[in-house]
């Protein structure tokens, strides 16, 4: 080979090197998100947080969003299913088209009509964008080939025609419309709130055919098969928040604890998963939003068994002696508390409703308010289940809701019994 033919050759070596580099490069930038299509799959990201679908798509341990997590039903067990961009087991070969009329309608891509454990009569009210950015950030995280589990329903709840009469009584289909003579934060709050937080679905008594009245939204009531009593949000003699802060609404949404108590059992759950996440801003918003919400009604937890006066004397002794042995180091000897680590117990509202289901299931399993950026090592109440006997539960759960100027109702031994088995989420 000549001296030319060389320098030729190599030259051509070189042409072609820098094609296939040339070539290479453009392979990883069609490969690689676009500016545009990153901001959207991260945007995405935050809103499918700010709707909790962590929280029922992703078994504790397993692959994200893989799905089979169990949800007990009155009406049976239903799983969730996998929403990873799989193309078999998943949602791989979805459209945008499909997964928001998915997400409006409440029909699967098939046409087949959904259970309402998916919050579809909230995500109705998504808008196309957001469902977009949703779908987005669903298929860009890693797939996972795992078969859905089928339901497991009694006759004749495994009929989904049934779903027809359902959703004639309580779904109302269509996107949020912000209300013009309330403010932008108002109207941010408010789509967050009925929309993708779908807080309404536990803070609204469920009736026996699985549905909730909208006259009665927000007005508390127990959470089914998980025997937690979500309080109601429009009573001061509950959870109402006409006499709270913005500010103090905001730290129990986004820390899990404020200077009015901390979250436990589910709500713990939807503040570590979901609020803690959330920004300052949007946080604010819905705090706006559920300050606003109407103080009226009562609440649907139930009243306590009737007791006469000398039982009730019984058990507040007794409960006395129990609070001052096991309590009264951390809550106080008059129930004063000791903030930010120990709430009072002394007119706290969450001690006085009607149901007693929530201080009973302190007592018996302890619980701790999640730990969050803003709050990374809360305090917590170790279980009593194990050392206190029924009698001694109610006797304590008693007396703290009748001291101190206290205006709850005493509770029985048997109340405490049918909660020791309960599941602790």
């Amino acid at each position: 080979m000549t001296a030319h033919s060389i320098s030729a050759f190599l030259s051509f070596r070189r042409i072609g090197a820098g094609l296939a580099l040339v070539a290479s490069a453009t392979l990883a930038l069609a490969q690689a998100p676009s500016p545009s299509s990153a901001d959207t799959i991260k945007r995405g990201e935050y809103l499918a947080r700010a709707g909790d679908c962590v929280a029922c798509h992703t078994m504790p341990g397993d692959k994200l969003f893989s799905g089979g997590r169990a949800m007990p039903t009155p009406f049976g067990t239903l799983y969730s299913p996998n929403i990873t961009p799989d193309g078999e087991t998943g949602i791989g070969q979805w459209s945008a088209d499909e997964f928001y009329a998915m997400m409006h309608t409440g029909r699967s891509r098939d046409g087949q009509l959904l259970y309402p454990a998916m919050p579809f009569g909230a995500y109705t009210k998504v808008t196309r964008g957001d469902s977009d950015a949703i779908f987005a950030y669903l298929r860009s995280v890693p797939p996972v080939r795992q078969p859905n589990r089928p339901h497991e329903l009694r006759f004749p709840y495994n009929n989904r025609q049934l779903l027809i009469g359902w959703r004639t009584l309580y779904f109302r289909e269509g996107e949020y419309r912000p209300n013009p003579t309330r403010s932008v934060e108002w109207n941010r709050g408010a789509y967050l709130v009925e929309g993708l937080g779908h807080c309404s679905m536990c803070h609204t008594a469920i009736n026996a055919l699985g549905g909730s009245s909208e006259s009665k939204a927000f007005e508390g009531g127990l959470i089914p098969m998980q025997d937690w009593y979500a309080p109601s949000l429009t009573s001061n003699k509950e959870a109402g928040l006409g006499d709270w802060s913005i500010a103090d609404i905001a730290d129990l949404l986004q820390k899990g604890a404020s200077r009015r108590g901390a979250v436990y059992g589910p709500m713990a759950e939807v503040v570590y998963n979901s609020l803690q996440y959330l920004s300052d801003e949007d946080v604010r918003a819905m705090a706006v939003y559920l300050k606003s919400l109407p103080q009226h009604g009562g609440s649907s937890g139930g009243s306590s068994a009737s007791m006469s006066k000398e039982e009730q004397g019984l058990l507040s002794s007794l409960g006395s002696k129990v609070y001052q042995a096991q309590c009264a180091n951390c809550h106080g000897k008059s129930g004063e508390g000791k903030l930010p680590e120990f709430p009072p117990l002394t007119n706290n509202q969450s001690i006085q409703m009607t149901s007693a289901v929530n201080p009973i299931r302190m007592v018996l399993n302890g619980g701790y308010a999640p730990g969050t950026i803003r709050n990374p090592m809360p305090y917590g109440m170790p279980p009593f289940a194990q050392s206190l006997t029924d009698d001694e539960v109610a006797a304590v759960v008693t007396y703290i809701r009748t001291a101190w100027g206290n205006r709850g109702t005493p509770v029985s031994a048997k109340e405490a019994n049918a909660l020791r088995s309960s599941p602790l989420y």
